[in-house]
């Protein structure tokens, strides 16, 4: 109480309807008022609510066993007192299951009360994974949707011996021998919350003992589940780094009597997960503190558990040290003779941050301009190497051009409190599709735009486009350019969902012809009765002004042909009007296009009911109607009048 009301009505109202659901709410020993708030729920759900009791346990586990052993769903759920489901929640996670035939659904959990909610396994949804290709082992928390036939067959119970890792303990097999795992993160399913008396028990169980008596059985587990290789170390990574962090925390406090043999016992149930090919995957503070507990070097570890909690607390990063093309975080005891911890413990390289910015980003005929800023997070801009890097998404072929260095005065000053200064991290570069590809044209492609920043003999490579200036616009823009081999496609673009700019050469992806648009309604010009006027819209960014131009291109398949331009420039938004003159076509059926040099786009057709043009060429009359028999397309049938039919109509009318 008092947030057991709200946890038990978010299940009664879950949109999967009551007829699909049991709510089994074991009270194990409560002395709130729950008891009683119980009753009445009981009371208000007779059929859809049981109630067990029991005498405190002291754990989650046997409160969670004696749900479990009455369950009778397909699937079952596990909800803490004081949090709370969205109200499709499980209707969700049931279809995505059952789709899917998958046997655990993890459903996106938010935090409520300023509790940190588990996200990176959260970007997206996964309708099947598994434990190894994805970061769901990141949360071990049993709040998911579990098939209850998987938990029968391999017996899985939460340990009662455990206060505390007793989760990771069921939920980690269950990940290991489940069919398939899914990820449901376009919808907030649960609502973490944390108490105002901080009462959570993941948030007031301490001490080093809980957890060093679950962690070997969790190593252990691992050890006879997994075999050797990456699916052991993508696991173990997870346990070297969360759970070590937090034990050393919890070490800290401990009288010191107590801090040795805790040491070692940690840097025992570990020892069958650490071994230096993870050292890739760990962060560099992960690689120090391992390194510190393999040796048991007790002092040190304290003194690097108080180093993490300022930093923490702090608005600044750790400084780095740039020796031979490596950064090292100046952590504790950075080239100390009488520590004589190895550099790879400090080596941040690969975790460098890198921020940028394009300030423009436009084709101006063959020439891509692009500018802005990228550097280094924490690496000052001296001995600046920065180059763009053009690269085709299938042949992976790239070209590495050079960038114009210029200065950004303050650059950096809203990060870190202004402690490092980047005054040299700017670029500009001009980049000619015909010259690029070494002095000849880049080929037909999708060309992805990188940056590959460099300064003190670091070079880190990022695409670009993702941050920009609000006037640098991300549409798509296609260009029709003159070239030495002849016109060409050119669309600069930004990728989805990162944002990131692309240069589409030869139409892979945005094509010249849907933006050439004809409205669908041809008529004869109000101001010209023998003028058919052709209306629409040219949506190119650019294109030549000469030959070739944008034409409306007529045919009689005779070999005649005639073509005619707006008679002025599009509009904005680029409208135009084509007119036609038909009194000086020649006599035929005549067919026809839109086109812009090699691209065209049909004619429509003319309406049925058009009345016809009249004329008189060298005193004969003429006309001009749409033609008999075009079959849907644009056909235009130019004709004599015959006189003796006319006169006929006329003396018979």
């Amino acid at each position: 109480m008092p947030y057991l009301t709200r946890c038990i009505t978010s299940v009664t109202e879950q949109t999967i309807g009551r007829d699909q659901l049991e709510i089994l709410v074991v009270d194990d020993g409560s002395t709130d008022g729950t008891a009683e708030e119980l009753d009445r729920l009981a009371g208000l759900y007779p059929r859809l609510l049981r109630v067990f009791r029991q005498e405190n346990s002291g754990g989650p586990s046997a409160p969670r066993n004696l749900g479990l052993d009455h369950a009778r769903g397909r699937f079952v759920f596990f909800l803490d007192a004081d949090d709370h489901l969205g109200p499709e929640a499980l209707e969700r996670m049931v279809a995505m299951a059952e789709e899917n035939g998958t046997d655990v659904v993890l459903g996106k959990m938010v935090g409520e009360g300023g509790r940190g909610a588990p996200t990176s396994m959260f970007r997206r949804d996964q309708p099947k994974t598994d434990v190894f290709s994805s970061r769901v082992y990141w949360t071990l928390n049993p709040m998911k949707l579990f098939r209850r036939e998987l938990l029968e067959r391999h017996r899985l119970r939460f340990p009662t011996d455990l206060s505390i890792g007793e989760d990771q303990l069921f939920v980690g097999p269950a990940y290991l021998h489940a069919a398939g795992i899914s990820v449901l993160a376009s919808y907030d399913c649960l609502y973490w919350v944390r108490r105002e008396d901080a009462g959570n028990i993941t948030l007031r169980t301490g001490g080093t003992e809980p957890r060093l008596r679950f962690l070997p059985r969790v190593v252990d587990m691992i050890l006879e589940n997994v075999p050797p290789g990456p699916g052991r170390d993508h696991l173990a990574h997870r346990h070297l780094t969360v759970e070590v962090q937090q034990l050393l925390g919890h070490l800290a406090r401990e009288p010191r009597t107590e801090q040795d043999k805790a040491l070692a016992r940690l840097a025992e149930s570990i020892e069958p997960l650490w071994h230096e090919g993870l050292n890739d995957q760990l962060s560099a503070m992960a690689r120090l503190r391992l390194h510190l507990v393999r040796h048991r070097m007790l002092d040190e570890l304290l003194d690097l558990v108080r180093f993490e909690r300022e930093l923490a607390r702090g608005k600044v990063a750790t400084p780095v040290l740039v020796d031979a093309g490596r950064a090292l975080a100046r952590y504790p005891f950075l080239r100390d003779p009488a520590r004589a911890i190895p550099d790879d413990c400090y080596d941040v390289t690969a975790q460098l941050g890198v921020r940028h910015r394009v300030t423009r980003a436009d084709l101006r005929g063959t020439v891509l301009h692009l500018a802005g800023h990228g550097y280094l997070h924490r690496v000052e801009t001296r001995d600046v190497t920065t180059e763009l890097v053009l690269r085709e998404r299938d042949s992976k072929v790239e070209f590495r051009l050079p960038v114009t260095h210029t200065a950004t005065p303050g650059a950096g000053a809203g990060e870190d409190e202004g402690s490092y200064t980047y005054d040299r991290a700017g670029f500009e570069a001009a980049v000619d599709i015909t010259t690029a590809a070494d002095g000849s044209a880049l080929g037909d492609g999708l060309w992805d735009i990188s940056l590959a920043i460099g300064a003190q003999g670091i070079t880190r490579e990022v695409r670009v486009g993702s941050k920009r200036a609000d006037d640098v616009s991300g549409k798509a823009a296609t260009h029709v350019v003159d070239t030495a081999e002849g016109l060409r496609a050119v669309t600069l673009y930004t990728t989805h969902p990162h944002g990131n700019f692309t240069l589409d050469i030869g139409e892979r992806k945005h094509t010249v012809a849907s933006r050439l648009r004809l409205d669908g309604a041809v008529r004869w010009a109000p101001d010209a009765p023998t003028e058919l006027e052709f209306t629409g819209r040219c949506t190119l960014a650019g294109h030549p002004e000469g030959a070739p131009a944008l034409t409306v291109t007529l045919t009689d398949g005779q070999g005649g042909s005639v073509s005619h331009r707006p008679a002025r420039r599009p509009e904005a938004g680029g409208a135009f009007v084509i007119r036609v003159p038909v009194s000086e076509l020649p006599l035929g059926v005549w067919r026809g296009e839109l086109r812009l040099g090699s691209w065209s786009v049909p004619l429509p057709a003319l309406p049925k009911n058009m009345p016809p043009a009249k004329w008189r060429h060298r005193a004969l009359p003429r006309y001009a109607k749409p033609a008999p028999g075009s079959g849907g397309g644009f056909a235009l049938q130019v004709a004599k009048t015959d006189l003796v039919r006319a006169v006929a109509r006329r003396v018979k009318g």
